[in-house]
């Protein structure tokens, strides 16, 4: 049962994490993208480098027995010591370390260890993350298909743009062809070719873009973008789940193995038998005598 808590408990932790934007952090010389998720049952923390993905879930019992090996002196409730640490991480996460906490970060392929120095109650604070390498499950969730739909809605949202500058080259030109001047020749725009516009783009706007850095890679509307499309894919997730509980009922009939009807009881046998069933003259009925005393007459005839 308490397994069965405990699965649960990461379960809901992973699906709150999903909707929780990427942020970029620096962590020495290194730049890392980090989501995080506490909860009074517990953390879950995702950090990549770009070049491998790393997590730790760990639930409320598992934190408090590494609170006692490495604050040795601080007594405190695990639910409170779980918010000291959300309160700890979110100026990191928000791009404004506090000085008074510092961070150090060790990783190979097979595992990464974030260290935390801060202070509670003006006793010395230690925090470890040991995270080890995500399931591929976990990375597409995560990363892989929200980037994938995020690249989509842009792509969409560049083509409504590109019409909506059509319409307008249209709507001027009409303006033109009635006489109509501008009234500042600083404002003049030449029109939108979109064919034009893409190539400009590839050449000129796209190196600059790729050579802005890995840590530029979720900016505040990248990160709305991120939560707006996570969302929708909770949302999805949710309604898929009640289709297939409502699909999926435990009828009674499934549960007692019986495919055919139960045999007769012994009741419906001595019904049948009162309403005129006539036997045959074999001798493995005879002991069906006492059934027919209501009718003494009929028994003899039948079997004299």
């Amino acid at each position: 049962m308490i397994a069965l808590l405990q699965m649960e408990g990461s379960e809901e932790l992973e699906s709150s994490l999903l909707t929780q934007p990427w942020a970029s952090v620096c962590l020495g010389e290194s730049t890392f993208l980090a989501k995080v998720c506490f909860r009074d049952t517990g953390y879950i923390l995702l950090i990549s480098d770009l070049s491998s993905v790393w997590y730790e879930s760990a639930d409320a019992e598992a934190v408090g027995q590494r609170s006692k090996e490495l604050n040795k002196r601080l007594t405190v409730q695990v639910s409170s010591f779980l918010h000291h640490l959300c309160k700890l991480m979110r100026p990191l996460l928000a791009g404004q370390p506090d000085a008074t906490t510092s961070f150090s970060c060790h990783h190979t392929a097979s595992r990464l260890r974030l260290h935390m120095k801060s202070e509670l109650s003006g006793l010395p604070f230690y925090w470890d993350f040991h995270c080890c390498p995500a399931p591929v499950e976990m990375v597409s969730r995560h990363l892989v298909r929200p980037l994938i739909q995020m690249s989509l809605a842009l792509q969409s949202q560049v083509q409504k743009l590109s019409s909506l500058l059509l319409q307008k080259d249209a709507e001027i030109e009409d303006y033109r062809e009635s006489g109509a001047t501008l009234s500042r020749d600083r404002l003049r725009t030449e029109p939108f070719q979109e064919e034009t516009f893409q190539q400009h783009f590839m050449v000129k706007s796209l190196p600059q873009i790729c050579n802005a850095g890995e840590g530029q890679a979720f900016t505040s509307t990248l990160q709305q973008l991120y939560m707006a499309v996570t969302q929708q894919e909770a949302r999805q997730a949710q309604k898929r789940q009640h289709s297939e509980d409502a699909e999926d009922p435990a009828p009674p009939a499934e549960t007692t193995g019986q495919p055919h009807p139960p045999p007769p009881s012994q009741e419906d046998e001595t019904a049948s038998s009162s309403e005129g069933i006539t036997p045959t003259s074999s001798p493995a009925q005879k002991p069906r005598l006492p059934a027919a005393k209501t009718k003494p007459k009929k028994a003899k005839g039948l079997f004299s």
